[in-house]
């Protein structure tokens, strides 16, 4: 279906783009074409014109609403209810699904265009004769458009150098250049913009091309046939024809990621339209599915076979040097190497087993911040500090925990001072010396996971700790709401309680499965799904503490006997409660299983066994507390135990605010000023003037609360 051309290009006729061509600019030609995009269900055209928007203008465009898949929507406005259903699919879908900001829309607008020109030019301009004078101008166009853009995009170091080299491509273009040089310029050019704005130009994982076949014959097979030939049942009489994808020459000038721009964001005035609707990894899966549609099964199994030997596995090291650069800058055709592109290009799983450990990802990740860092990039080296954590460290942060607690602690302490020297923009000799600090705590940490796997007895207490560890504080805060409910009658509560902690786990559950077999969920994300999960269960802690502590009078509490005698609890305090319990549980699930993965993998099968019994006795034990929790506070008078709930949950929430708030500051959100203060990570106390200064204000508050509460309750003697 038809596109908006981008950024100013009026359509005309390009015959032989890879994934089609624009139809022909006769008045009638284009009136057809606005009929179809009129009537082209989801999508159409949005994303191209999101882009045009937000590279013209530097604005945010919104994606119109639709009601019928608003969740909330059939639930009051304003209510509690809709709020909570809203906050939790927020919380809960925050790292599934991010849009993407403009610049780097615009960013990866320019490299898409570079590839264009590249592969374009010269099949239409040859021995400085231009054979298109359409499609030439175009690529002039095109040229033009990355010198306008490069000059919009954020100051990075090499952004003059970036430009020089924009304009020359425009001035080799305008000289009418052999091909070859206009394409290598443009590739060389494209390259430095991916490095410079670090744009993502590789999947988050390698594709399972499984379900390849179903996804294109779905989405693709109707234009470019089953066979990738052009020959749809669709393509009969459109001008031009959909692209061969068994064209050698023109698909040796195409990269895996240039086919996957085109996926995402169309061709602009074409009937190729964008397909951003579809997630990230099938888009991925398309590309790689069309770039290996033309590799014979001889080819392949060549491939195969020099690939096991360990030929190319220099050349072909990752995910990044397979699909950034075209088959043609990669190898000769119908080489030995060309053999082994076909077949990681059908089967880029076989790249996994090259991908490096997370404590090698951290030491790589944090010479690259240096490096990064010495070039001027105070902002790309942050966040290639905050990834040398949250992508490598972390992934063997509960294993290390299991063998040498204090040495995690102190290489978790290590990192967080890394960022802080970048963010403060020390001199780049006290950023290199800290690199090495932590760079030697990793080194000791890789020795002390490389000692051997843990012993059956060492692998119990691992797993009992963990779930205890992490499920304690969920398990005081539904016995506490729990107990509640049975000591004042209110049972009618409790299904919303048993709701919320059921739909934390069935959610958390889920939230694994998407990231395990669907999509990647970064660290960051996991770690701002956690902050924001907590400071929203503190935030319900407290208006449920300060609830049960305005009753914990007498006279309140008769008041309350008198006015809800016969009903049942309001609304608005059933839904809080419910929200709690959600809360309370989901916030930790999701990095409970991880860390239950880890200690999996790391126990071997011999300490599998200890592994269950550890999750079984501390389910027992957890629930043992509970018991004891709802057995012996409901004897309690009601003043005291109204007053010793509300204080638990006051607690609890002052606890959340520091996990939640250290968090944040993991995943780079909010700043982190260490200060000399003890570490006690049970507590939510970390040493760092954001968290205990959050703590400090959430103290207040429980104190204003407490204060008001008294001052009622005298005016209400008086």
């Amino acid at each position: 279906m038809p596109e908006t051309p981008p950024i100013g290009i009026e359509p005309r006729d390009t015959t032989g783009d890879v994934f089609g061509g624009p139809a022909a600019d006769d008045p009638a030609a284009q009136r057809q074409r606005e009929r179809e995009r009129q009537r082209a269900p989801g999508m159409d055209g949005l994303f191209v014109e999101q882009v045009n928007a937000a590279a013209a203008q530097s604005i945010d465009v919104t994606v119109p609403r639709r009601r019928d898949f608003c969740v909330a929507c059939d639930l009051p406005p304003g209510s509690l209810q809709r709020w909570l259903v809203v906050l939790l699919l927020a919380v809960s879908l925050h790292g599934v699904s991010n849009a993407a900001p403009a610049d780097d829309e615009s960013a990866q607008t320019i490299v898409h265009m570079l590839d264009y020109v590249g592969v374009d030019y010269p099949e239409f301009v040859q021995d400085g004769e231009v054979l298109d004078a359409d499609e030439y101008a175009e690529q002039r166009e095109f040229a033009t458009q990355v010198i306008t853009l490069l000059g919009r995009l954020p100051a990075v170091p090499s952004q003059p150098a970036l430009l020089g080299r924009a304009r020359e491509l425009l001035a080799r273009i305008d000289a009418k250049a052999p091909g070859s040089e206009v394409s290598a310029r443009a590739a060389e050019l494209r390259a430095g913009v991916i490095q410079a704005w670090n744009l993502a130009v590789v999947p988050r994982r390698a594709p399972d091309l499984a379900r390849g076949a179903r996804l294109y014959a779905e989405h693709c097979a109707s234009c470019h046939g089953l066979r990738g030939r052009g020959d749809g049942p669709a393509a009969a009489g459109m001008e031009p024809a959909p692209s061969d994808f068994h064209d050698e020459a023109r698909m040796r000038q195409r990269s895996v990621y240039g086919l996957y721009n085109t996926i995402t964001l169309g061709v602009g005035g074409t009937p190729m339209r964008a397909f951003s609707e579809l997630p990230e990894n099938e888009r991925w899966i398309l590309a790689f599915y069309s770039a290996g549609l033309r590799a014979a099964p001889e080819q392949v199994a060549r491939g195969e076979a020099l690939w096991n030997k360990g030929e190319g596995r220099t050349i072909f090291d990752s995910l990044g040097a397979l699909v950034a650069r075209a088959p043609g800058e990669q190898a000769e055709a119908a080489s030995a190497l060309d053999d082994v592109r076909a077949y990681l290009t059908q089967q880029p799983t076989a790249l996994q087993a090259l991908a490096p450990a997370p404590l090698d990802f951290s030491r790589a990740t944090l010479d690259e911040a240096q490096q990064v860092y010495e070039r001027g990039d105070r902002e790309g080296a942050r966040r290639l500090a905050i990834a040398a954590y949250l992508e490598g460290f972390e992934l063997v942060e509960s294993a290390l925990d299991n063998v040498e607690a204090p040495l995690r602690a102190g290489i978790e302490r290590e990192m967080m001072a890394l960022r802080a020297t970048i963010g403060d923009g020390r001199p780049v000799e006290e950023v290199a010396a800290q690199v090495a600090r932590v760079k030697a705590l990793i080194d000791r940490a890789d020795d002390a996971l490389s000692a051997g796997g843990l012993s059956a007895t060492a692998a119990f207490v691992s797993s009992l700790l963990i779930l205890l560890r992490e499920g304690l504080e969920a398990i005081l805060v539904l016995s506490a709401i729990a107990a509640f409910v049975v000591k004042t009658g209110r049972r009618d509560a409790l299904p919303y309680i048993h709701a919320g902690w059921i739909a934390a786990v069935m959610l958390g559950a889920a939230t694994w499965a998407v990231a395990r077999y669907v999509l990647t969920i970064s660290g960051a994300n996991r770690e701002i799904t956690e902050g924001v999960t907590a400071l929203l269960a503190a935030a319900m802690l407290l208006y449920v503490g300060w609830w049960l502590h305005s009753r914990s009078n007498a006279q309140a509490w008769n008041r309350f006997l008198r006015e809800q005698v016969n009903t049942a609890l309001g609304r608005s305090t059933l839904w809080a409660m419910a929200g709690v319990s959600f809360l309370a549980v989901y916030r930790e699930l999701f990095e409970v299983i991880l860390f239950y993965e880890a200690l999996w993998a790391q126990a071997g099968a011999q300490g599998h066994r200890g592994v269950l019994w550890g999750i079984a006795a501390a389910a027992l034990l957890l629930t043992a507390t509970a018991g004891v929790i709802l057995r012996y506070s409901v004897r309690l008078p009601i003043g005291p135990f109204f007053a010793a709930t509300s204080g638990l949950l006051a607690l609890l929430a002052v606890v959340f605010v520091g996990n939640g708030v250290a968090a944040l500051q993991e995943a780079g959100v909010l700043d982190a000023t260490m200060v000399r203060f003890v570490s006690v990570p049970p507590l939510g106390i970390h040493p760092t003037l954001q968290g205990l200064g959050s703590q400090g204000l959430t103290l207040l508050v429980v104190i204003a609360g407490l204060w008001f509460n008294r001052s009622r309750a005298r005016a209400a003697l008086d």
